[in-house]
Order: structure tokens, then C-alpha cells, then sequence
């Protein structure tokens, strides 16, 4: 029985992941901090599973501590991450959760004579540059092409979890769009993504990227109208110039670097067409339809 070690497990994707390489048949580790324990009793925020039941073995870490993952790759034949952090927490940075702590967890692999190491970055990393996140996640991938390990780096061009933003500000009464919205998208169901990623971790191929994308294409004004008509409102959009845009977001980095990073990034990505190669089954309507009572009863949702 081939064996896999699941770092990010507790995330979005993570959850899908495990449950996807339990049932292919695989024996399988995750890596979780002390802290985030009880998540793998819980279904999350945008109906991601709960994976207790998937797992074989927890081994309690932190990515950020190399001593602390000592032996975590013993025995295991694959690795999968897609750590990286979205709320500051800890004082800690992109650098220090999605580059170092990716490093730490590949230097690991290594030692253990890991076969294949499955690395979720982002989608045209080339207009992220600017921005601490897209660096580190790619400087990832640069240790991986200079490792000698056989890998995958996957691409996605946004999650289902991302989109329910668009529910919720229609929940609320007014989706905000940067420029008319007319950019697109084929954003990907969390459980479909999955298995592009247990396929990377099965296929023959090695060193290589995989682009993807979920079945349907959308600008964003078409989602946005979706997640109205889905939730029995009329739809009030608010069209955001760029510039404006640019010139809000930019006023949140003397206060912090870290929300300044993460609202830039969904800035770019709403500017700029992210459409990859389709996949999958799952579609956002049916997303929305099903994430849509959790979503009324939470006055208090956030992504």
C-alpha cells in the first residue's frame, strides 16, 4: 500500500485531498498544527469535509519549526502541500508559512526518500511577481526544479471557496466588480481539484505543471448575477474603477502588509482572464445552491 503525507490538510483543498487519496486506496498521514485539531472533525466553511475517518495517522507539527517535523516523512512515499497561510496569525509571513515552510517540509522529503512531492501554487504566477505570496509560492517551485525530486506543480485558476465571496456580498445586497467585470474565469470545485491532484500523484509523468480549471467559464459579472439569481435577489452591481481600486487597496499597506497583499492579489486576478483547461463535474450554481443556507444562517461569515 503506497503511502501519503497530507500537509495543508485542514484548508479547503486539503480536505477534498485526503479523502481522495484514502479512497484510491492509499495509507495516509497528516500533517496538522496542535491548534487546528479539531478541524479534522469538522465539515468547514464551504462544505468542505470532515476527513477524521480518511485518516491513518496524525502527526501533530508546524511547517515554520523544522525540528518539530522530524520523521514526518518516514515511510511515505508521496507528499502533497498546499500550506500557505491567508490570515495573518502569529506575527508570521508568505516567507516564513507558504516558502519556508514548504522548504522545510520538501528538505524533509528528501532525507526520507520521498518519491514525489505535489505542490499547489497559483495560476500565471508571472502577475503576481510584485507580491510576497506569488514569490514565495514560486520560489517553492524553484527548490523543487533544482531538488532532483520528481514533482507536480499544480495550478488552479481559483477555487469554489474564493467565488462564495460573490454569494455573500449578493446576500448582503451589493456585489462590488473591479472595471464592468467582463475579465473570466473558470474557477474549480475543491473535490474535482482533488483528483487532478491524486492524478499528478499516480501519473507516470514527472517534473511537470499542471494548468486547471472547473467546467465553466464565467466573467465576473456573470457571477455575480448568478449568485443574485440563486439568491432570490435583484441584482445591484457596482462597477469599481481600476485606478480607484488600486488606490483603496493601496491604503491598507502602511496598516498591514498582509490583508495589503491578499487584496491586491484578488485585484490582479479580477483584472486579467484566468481560464485553464476544464475538468471536473461540479458546477458553481449547484455550489451556490448548497452553500446558500449555511450562508443565510451566518450573519457573520467571512472568506
Amino acid at each position: 500500500m503506497r503511502k501519503v503525507l497530507v500537509a495543508g490538510a485542514t484548508g479547503y483543498l486539503g480536505k477534498f485531498v485526503t479523502r481522495e487519496f484514502k479512497r484510491r486506496g492509499y495509507w495516509v498521514r497528516v500533517l496538522v498544527r496542535r491548534k487546528s485539531l479539531e478541524k479534522l472533525d469538522e465539515v468547514g466553511p464551504f462544505l468542505e469535509p470532515a476527513i477524521r475517518e480518511y485518516v491513518d495517522d496524525v502527526f501533530v507539527g508546524e511547517v515554520t519549526d523544522p525540528a518539530s517535523l522530524e520523521r514526518c516523512c518516514d515511510g511515505i512515499d508521496v507528499v502533497f502541500s498546499s500550506v500557505g497561510i491567508t490570515r495573518q496569525r502569529e506575527g508570521l509571513s508568505f516567507m516564513d508559512v507558504d516558502y519556508r515552510g514548504n522548504v522545510n517540509l520538501l528538505d524533509h522529503a528528501l532525507r526520507s526518500g520521498v518519491e514525489k512531492f505535489i505542490f499547489v501554487s497559483v495560476f500565471n504566477p508571472h502577475l503576481f511577481e510584485e507580491l510576497e505570496i506569488g514569490r514565495a509560492r514560486e520560489m517553492v517551485v524553484r527548490e523543487l526544479e533544482r531538488s532532483g525530486m520528481n514533482y507536480a506543480v499544480i495550478r488552479p485558476t481559483g477555487f469554489f471557496s474564493d467565488a462564495s465571496e460573490f454569494l455573500r456580498m449578493a446576500l448582503s445586497g451589493r456585489v462590488y466588480l473591479i472595471g464592468e467585470g467582463d475579465k473570466k474565469i473558470n474557477p474549480i470545485h475543491g473535490e474535482d481539484l482533488a483528483k487532478v491532484c491524486v492524478d499528478a500523484a499516480e501519473s507516470g509523468e514527472g517534473r511537470r505543471e499542471v494548468p486547471v480549471g472547473g467546467p465553466d467559464v464565467f466573467t465576473y459579472r456573470e457571477m455575480a448575477e448568478l449568485a443574485f439569481s440563486v439568491a432570490g435577489r435583484e441584482p445591484k452591481i457596482t462597477s469599481i474603477p481600476p485606478a480607484l481600486a488600486n488606490l483603496l487597496v493601496g491604503a491598507i499597506r502602511p496598516f498591514s502588509r498582509h490583508y495589503y497583499t491578499l487584496a491586491k492579489f484578488f485585484l490582479i486576478a479580477m483584472q486579467n482572464d484566468f481560464v485553464a483547461p476544464p475538468t471536473g463535474t461540479h458546477h458553481l450554481k449547484d455550489y451556490y445552491r448548497e452553500l446558500l443556507p449555511r450562508l443565510s444562517r451566518r450573519s457573520d461569515f467571512r472568506v
